[in-house]
């Protein structure tokens, strides 16, 4: 009994169900019906498409397509399979076309991305959905468009469903193995033409394939440079047109569609779009257009306090700092941020190809030319626009190139006098001495921008290539203590200043060893053979104690002394590693080579940075306090030779060669002879300090560029002695 009633509900339900196909059909078969009928019987052809019951009908078949879904399972409904099969969407999208009843168009689209969006069965790779979603997209994108909000929708369903089937990218592209073929044989005009409407893919769908004809992806993805400006065709050139709209929501939604393609995983549908369409080329092109767009007038200084911001904030209603300009360079840097979302999120391939077009559009095509000018305001804020942008690039893909347009590849000894190896590179640190301190000052804050990005290239080119052989070290001088760069020969800087009575004087009589240095001090002698626990000792307080007593103020006031550089330093020290931890450097300092003696060059980079701290008694403080914080951060790093060449006091230099420590000698012995001839000195430091601190108001005062010059330079002291203390921790005694 239990059984039979089990079967008898079975045969109840299976009837129930076919009779609510039937209803379902009949109720999808009858709407379809009116809306054809309303075009036989209507007689007003200006009457709008809301004003009658089309988008009324349009809905319910929708609502029935979702619900039947839902009750068939895994099999097509017949309401699906008469959409299919009476080529509903292709009759729609002629109407669309048509725009009859005016606008149909609006409601063909809203209609397309519904049912794309709302079915859950994949649908796209049918030859009756793709047909006329093809057809539909080249409807998309026309001048003046009064249907761009509907347009970025469709496309918007679209990609959404290319994310979830990426298979199906190859239709939406129009890429046809028949179709490349064709293509590759004609021109470009004739593929435009021969291609777009080429043949649909079978209906079994296919992966896309990597051997694609380049030719085909101009005609079927983006704008030929000979088309009509009234049209734009492609799918791919479509939502870049879009991207360009008044309307935030729709450049939302078409930035969207775009980054769904481009972060599809699969590496041949990575291939596709960078090889098989002119995606690339035309994020480049309007990252191009957006940077053109800003004004050459703009004060740097606004451009550095430029925070920067993801590229969503740009349809967010929040205003932040404004200026003049300010809306062009925040719609460039958003778009700046949205490319490095693409090349960090696109499969490897694409995101190579990508920077490689910004690097020659934007990079060398715009930037290079303005700094290689002599247009001096343009200069100035063309590298205070790339010294932002060096900030705000992320992916690894464009920083690479972004080296390699500013630094080049070489990674040889540099030469005097070789000005021709990378001319760009070469010229940016010539702009680091510029007679306008202003684009010096600008200048160097690219560099220092530079010097903190994840690239061994950078130290490397700049800086590590040229110390590698250690040449900068006598020949034969010792080897041992080579961490601390301690060594049995005595400095031959030291014994010049030991056998100098001007420095003895500046050493014993104007309390140059400091009344309460940080570590005991050894005298010169002692530093011959020191013990291991006082090797750090001696190099901070050699720092410490290197400008003498009377031009000295920061222990005149509180919270000014050495300690407060220890916490920074070891902020910096611990960024520093975490870049370089990949980098493979050295431990320890590489054997120098017993060979006779050889003309060390510290390489053009470091050879302007030394000859600007020689002149730091009379460059303006704001230049002084940027030559020094790019010093520092390269002193940061933890490459042996690094370390030894600008933080080790007692190395035994090459005859001509100069370290750091050995520049900021010289510059002590200039210092004490100016300091001579000021009334003073000690009264009118600290009235300087205090103005800088903001303590005083500003007043006139004679030699004050000399006197900012000596606080700076006591001031890169004690940062330069905080940096060896957290890199070199004390040994218990």
């Amino acid at each position: 009994m239990d059984m039979f009633n089990k079967v008898t509900a079975f045969f109840q339900q299976a009837l129930e169900t076919r009779e609510l196909s039937i209803n379902l059909l009949d109720s999808f078969v009858d709407h379809w019906k009116a809306i054809t009928n309303y075009y036989i019987e209507t007689t007003d052809e200006s009457r709008p498409v809301k004003q009658t019951d089309i988008p009324w009908r349009l809905r319910q078949m929708l609502d029935i397509l979702v619900y039947e879904e839902t009750q068939q399972g895994e099999e097509t409904g017949p309401c699906m399979e008469y959409l299919l099969q009476h080529k509903i969407l292709e009759t729609l999208c002629t109407l669309g076309k048509a725009q009859y009843p005016p606008g149909m168009s609006q409601q063909v689209m809203l209609f397309f991305s519904k049912v794309l969006s709302q079915i859950q069965k994949p649908v796209l790779h049918l030859i009756n959905v793709y047909r006329p979603v093809q057809k539909l997209i080249h409807l998309c994108g026309l001048q003046d468009s009064k249907t761009e909000t509907e347009e970025s929708q469709f496309l918007f369903a679209v990609c959404t469903r290319v994310k979830k089937d990426p298979y199906v990218l190859n239709y939406i592209l129009e890429i046809t193995k028949d179709s490349q073929k064709r293509c590759s044989s004609t021109s470009d005009e004739a593929v435009e033409e021969g291609c777009s409407g080429a043949s649909s893919p079978e209906r079994t769908p296919s992966p896309p394939s990597p051997s694609s004809s380049t030719a085909s992806s101009s005609a079927q993805s983006g704008a030929h440079p000979s088309s009509s400006p009234q049209t734009v065709t492609g799918f791919i050139a479509v939502l870049m047109h879009l991207g360009k709209s008044e309307k935030s929501r729709v450049v939302l939604r078409s930035m969207e569609s775009l980054q769904f393609l481009v972060s599809l995983p699969q590496e041949d549908t990575g291939h596709l779009l960078a090889e098989e369409t002119p995606l690339c080329h035309l994020l480049a092109q309007r990252l191009t257009e957006l940077y053109c767009l800003i004004p050459s007038s703009l004060d740097p200084a606004d451009i550095h306090s430029y925070s920067g911001a993801q590229w969503r904030d740009q349809f967010t209603q929040e205003e932040g700092k404004s200026f003049p300009g300010s809306e062009n360079v925040h719609r460039f840097f958003c778009f700046l941020d949205y490319c490095n979302e693409l090349t960090k999120e696109a499969p490897r391939v694409f995101g190579i190809k990508m920077a490689r077009e910004i690097h020659l559009q934007w990079l060398k095509g715009v930037i290079q030319p303005h700094l290689l000018q002599m247009s001096e305001v343009l200069i100035l804020v063309h590298t205070a626009l790339l010294s932002c942008s060096v900030r705000h690039i992320r992916s690894p893909a464009l920083l690479e190139e972004l080296v390699q347009f500013l630094l080049g590849s070489d990674t040889h000894c540099e030469q005097r006098q070789d000005t021709h190896t990378h001319i760009l590179r070469y010229r940016l640190i010539e702009h680091c001495n510029h007679i306008s301190d202003e684009i010096s000052i600008t200048t160097l804050r690219l560099f220092e921008e530079l010097l903190q990005k994840p690239s061994k290239s950078i130290l490397t080119n700049l800086v590590l290539c040229n110390l590698e052989k250690r040449s900068y070290r006598l020949p034969g001088s010792g080897d041992t203590d080579e961490r601390h760069g301690v060594e049995s020969d005595v400095l031959e800087e030291s014994e010049e200043l030991e056998e100098d009575p001007f420095f003895t004087d500046m050493y014993e009589d104007s309390g140059f060893g400091g009344q309460e240095p940080l570590l005991s001090l050894p005298s010169v002698r002692e530093r011959r053979n020191p013990s291991a626990h006082t090797q750090v000792a001696d190099i901070v307080n050699s720092f410490l104690c290197l400008v003498p007593q009377e031009a000295k103020t920061s222990h005149l006031v509180q919270g000014a002394g050495y300690d407060t550089y220890v916490h920074d330093a070891h902020k910096l020290l611990k960024e520093c590693i975490f870049l370089s931890r990949d980098w493979n450097w050295p431990d320890s300092a590489k054997t120098t080579e017993t060979n006779p003696a050889t003309d060390f060059y510290e390489g053009h980079f470091l050879q302007i940075l030394f000859d600007r701290i020689v002149r730091i008694l009379e460059q303006p403080y704001e230049l002084n306090l940027q030559v020094t914080s790019v010093l520092s951060k390269l002193a940061v790093f933890p490459h042996p030779h690094l370390h030894e060449y600008l933080l080790d006091p007692y190395i035994s230099l090459n005859p001509g060669a100069r370290s750091l420590f050995s520049t900021l000698v010289r510059v002590i012995g200039d210092l004490m002879q100016r300091i001579q001839h000021i009334h003073n000195v000690t009264d009118k430091l600290m009235m300087i300090r205090r103005q800088l601190m903001g303590l005083e108001e500003e007043t006139m005062v004679d030699h004050v560029t000399l006197l900012k010059g000596v606080i700076v330079l006591e001031e890169f002291c004690k940062e330069l002695a905080a940096i060896v203390f957290v890199k070199l921790p004390i040994e218990e005694q």
